[in-house]
């Protein structure tokens, strides 16, 4: 996957854990299903990850 492709993925997918992040600070009930939490903790990190990679990828394409 090349990298201009691989940050629109890299953004959506920290979007989306920051929005899941957010919807558990929002309902502020502590029976939230477990892939509310999941997604929390695992989408928005691998969303910054995919983008500072694809983003050295580019930078080292470039120069």
């Amino acid at each position: 996957m090349s990298s201009p492709k691989l940050m629109p993925l890299a953004v959506a997918l920290f979007a989306l854990g920051v929005v899941a992040i957010a919807a558990m600070f929002i309902a502020g009930e502590p029976g939230l299903p477990a892939w509310v939490f999941a997604a929390g903790w695992l989408l928005a990190p691998a969303g910054l990850a995919l983008g500072v990679f694809g983003a050295v990828r580019n930078s080292r394409r470039q120069g």
